[in-house]
C-alpha cells in the first residue's frame, strides 16, 4: 500500500495536464477498427475499390501502422493481441481465452480448406499462383464454373461446412478480406489471402520432402 506521500505525488500527477496516445486518435476510427476485427476480418494495407475498379490504400491500416505501440496495448488490455504480418502487410487479432482459440481455429481450417481448393485447381490450370492475387487475373466467370461443377470440390467443401458450395466458401473469405470480387464472376486473393496460400503451398512441399 503506497504511503501518504506516495499518494500525495499521486494526487499532484492528476491535477496536471495529460497527454494519451487516445488524444491523437479519433473514437469513430478507433470503433471502425474494432468493429472490422469483431467481425473476423483482417485489415489490410490495400482493398478493393469497386467504383473505381481499383485498389486503393486502406486507412485504418494506416492508423494502425502509424500507431502500433498504441493498439497493441490497447488490445492487450482487452485481453486479445494485435498481430502485424510484414509480409503479408495486414493486421489480425489473435484471442486469448480458450473457447474464442477454439473458434478461431475451425475458422483457421475452414480458410485453409477453401485457399487450398483454389490453389489446387489454379496450379492444375497451368497458371503461376502469383496471378491469384493480381485484380486484371485470378479467378475468372470460367473457374467458378469449372469450381462448381467439379464433385470432389464440392465434397471437399461440404466437409468443411460449406454446404453451399463455391458461392458460400467465396462469400466466407471475402468478408474476412480474404479475397476481393473484382466483378461480375471474378475474384482475386487480397495480400493477406496470398500470404496464407504461400504458407499452405510450403507447408505442403515440406511434407512431400520429408
Amino acid at each position: 500500500m503506497p504511503d501518504f506521500a506516495e499518494t500525495r505525488d499521486a494526487e499532484n500527477n492528476l491535477n496536471e495536464p495529460q497527454t494519451s496516445s487516445f488524444d491523437q486518435i479519433l473514437p469513430a476510427h478507433s470503433a471502425a477498427i474494432y468493429r472490422e476485427f469483431q467481425a473476423g476480418r483482417v485489415i489490410v494495407r490495400n482493398v478493393w475499390d469497386a467504383n473505381r475498379s481499383e485498389l486503393r490504400a486502406n486507412p485504418l491500416y494506416n492508423l494502425l501502422y502509424n500507431h502500433l505501440s498504441h493498439f497493441r496495448t490497447f488490445y492487450e488490455h482487452l485481453g486479445s493481441e494485435l498481430v502485424f504480418n510484414e509480409s503479408g502487410s495486414f493486421f489480425f487479432l489473435k484471442e486469448s481465452s480458450d473457447d474464442e482459440s477454439e473458434e478461431h481455429d475451425e475458422n483457421a481450417f475452414r480458410v485453409q480448406v477453401v485457399l487450398l481448393l483454389i490453389g489446387r485447381y489454379f496450379a492444375r490450370s497451368g497458371r503461376d499462383l502469383d496471378y491469384l492475387g493480381r485484380p486484371e487475373a485470378g479467378l475468372n466467370e470460367q473457374d467458378l464454373a469449372n469450381l462448381a461443377a467439379d464433385e470432389d470440390y464440392q465434397d471437399i467443401l461440404r466437409a468443411a461446412r460449406f454446404e453451399k458450395g463455391l458461392s458460400e466458401a467465396l462469400d466466407y473469405l471475402e468478408k474476412r478480406n480474404l479475397v476481393f470480387r473484382s466483378g461480375a464472376g471474378r475474384y482475386f486473393l487480397s495480400s493477406a489471402g496470398m500470404y496464407f496460400l504461400d504458407q499452405l503451398v510450403q507447408e505442403y512441399e515440406q511434407g512431400g520432402q520429408a
